[in-house]
């Protein structure tokens, strides 16, 4: 088990961060290693995102000292996208199937969840960000297919994608996250164009369906002062209120984002010309 903490910055001491230094704010690199949960509590609207591959067990949800809570979910909220194999989950003695690009939201107040792969040599690997809730909501799955397809962009443009929306106010409900999956097409590689911020909520990307020779390099940053991190194959971003959040990957891909903050309004975004952008 393993928990990493994350503080937020000042966008002007941003300003004078080295490469390194912002992947160590804002890039989580490890998200699945075999029978191990991995996650990152960030400071910013107090998400925590990470992931669990199970392989040879079932492995039950834990809490951390950072939480102060009897369990997990004692005062939170929790989204799960499938990437990997099909998989199970375990929520009290309620039993989910999840298939790749199946998502489930866990409500407040649930004390066991386990996860299990269906195939041990076909793993689940399952994204799962959780937010603080204040009010109980009922557990639910979705589907893909169910999630409202909705393509956007053109091939002009290089970002030609298809957005999935599961958890949001017009979908799967929650207390406050927000969640869903953008995939690009075929040779298109923009994503978030045109590119926005939120400054009432934090953003976290989690890019996948990467293959492990290829990148995205990321924009981040204020509007005026962006910055970029080369991303590989399952490793996750936050993304602060302040700053803008695009991709260009050196091929295809897709990814999870979740928001979590101040309005539960998914299309709540300030949006940017990029002749604004420097």
């Amino acid at each position: 088990m393993h928990i990493q903490v994350r503080h937020t910055t000042n966008p002007v001491d941003f300003k004078n961060y080295t490469t390194q230094r912002i992947r160590e704010e804002f890039l989580m690199e490890k998200m699945f290693v075999p029978d191990q949960f991995h996650f990152v509590y960030s400071h910013y609207d107090r998400m925590i995102v990470g992931g669990i591959k199970p392989v040879g067990q079932l492995h039950k949800l834990p809490t951390y000292d950072e939480l102060r809570s009897d369990y997990f979910l004692e005062r939170r909220e929790l989204g799960i996208l499938n990437i990997g194999g099909d998989g199970f989950v375990m929520v009290e003695d309620e039993l989910f199937t999840l298939q790749k690009r199946d998502c489930l939201y866990v409500g407040k107040g649930n004390k066991t969840v386990t996860f299990k792969s269906l195939d041990p040599e076909f793993p689940a690997k399952f994204i799962l960000v959780s937010t603080p809730a204040h009010r109980t909501v009922p557990t639910a799955m979705m589907k893909a297919a169910d999630a409202s397809p909705t393509d956007m962009g053109s091939p002009e443009t290089a970002n030609t994608r298809t957005i999935y929306k599961y958890i949001h106010a017009d979908g799967l409900e929650s207390c406050q996250l927000v969640m869903g999956m953008t995939s690009m097409k075929y040779s298109s590689v923009w994503n978030t164009m045109p590119p926005h911020v939120h400054d009432r909520r934090t953003e976290i990307y989690v890019y996948f369906d990467l293959d492990d020779a290829h990148r995205v390099f990321h924009f981040m940053g204020e509007p005026t002062e962006t910055r970029h991190l080369l991303v590989a194959n399952e490793q996750a971003i936050i993304s602060p209120p302040w700053s803008i959040h695009a991709g260009a990957g050196t091929t295809s891909y897709s990814f999870l984002w979740a928001m979590a903050g101040e309005n539960y309004v998914y299309t709540d975004m300030d949006t940017l010309a990029l002749s604004e952008l420097k």
